[in-house]
């Protein structure tokens, strides 16, 4: 259950189908959580546009707008954690979700439990500390080529003081590369340290991330010098960084 203390969080979830909607809603508010539906893009938008939503669970295929076409315009206006529902098996569909900036995947039949896991854990990537103290971990600073990565406030700032949006997955990511700086990470370590499961060892979902991350960071993304390739193992991040505690 959610704490009883604080405003439940509140969940979107976008599906055409009636029967999913109402199972989750159910499902969810047992657990604590505020819920509204929708069954398409419109009725989403207007959700959105109405109440302040914490997280959404979207259907790939819909009527109208696929899913796909709201996590990108979605992704576009905020960063606001979006968990992707198909009935499909298919990688390709997957890759594109990830890359276009959704948290997570599920497919279709899935156990409640294990989408309450998963939205749970998407939840908790998106909310810093309240109060970052010296000795904690999570409040240390990376700099990097002009670049502040702010782990406790999740921020990732340029050397003018511009804040970079990052999904949670491309900030994990990040994380992770610069904490282990110089040392080779494997397709399945990153996949590991980034989500704490393995996703069915997508290895292309990594290399979505990676790839977007070059584009935000990298001077030139087609001939990356921060985040670099090491054929048939992973990546390095070859950059020199220092860290310091907030």
């Amino acid at each position: 259950m959610v704490n009883s203390q604080k405003s439940p969080e509140h969940i979107l979830v976008v599906d055409d189908d009636p029967r999913i909607r109402q199972m989750l809603a159910r499902y969810f508010e047992d657990e604590g959580y505020r819920v509204s539906l929708a069954g398409d893009g419109g009725e989403m938008r207007n959700c959105l546009e109405t109440q302040m939503i914490d997280i959404i669970l979207l259907d790939l295929v819909l009527p109208g707008e696929d899913g796909l076409a709201l996590a990108r315009d979605i992704r576009a206006r905020s960063d606001l954690p979006i968990i992707m529902l198909t009935g499909r098996n298919d990688v390709v569909d997957r890759i594109v979700g990830l890359e276009i900036g959704a948290d997570d995947y599920i497919a279709k039949p899935f156990h409640l439990r294990e989408v309450l896991a998963r939205l749970r854990s998407a939840l908790r990537r998106r909310q810093p500390p309240a109060a970052p103290v010296r000795s904690d971990p999570q409040s240390e600073i990376y700099s990097f080529q002009g670049w502040r990565l702010d782990v406790g406030r999740r921020q990732l700032l340029s050397d003018d003081g511009e804040e970079i949006p990052l999904t949670t997955g491309e900030f994990d990511m990040l994380c992770v590369l610069v904490k282990h700086a110089g040392r080779v990470l494997q397709r399945e370590l990153l996949m590991d340290l980034t989500r704490g499961r393995n996703l069915e060892a997508f290895d292309r979902t990594i290399d979505a991330q990676i790839a977007r991350l070059r584009r935000k960071i990298e001077q030139d993304p087609s001939n990356p010098a921060l985040i670099k390739s090491v054929r048939g193992v992973g990546y390095v991040f070859s950059a020199r960084t220092s860290r310091q505690d907030a």
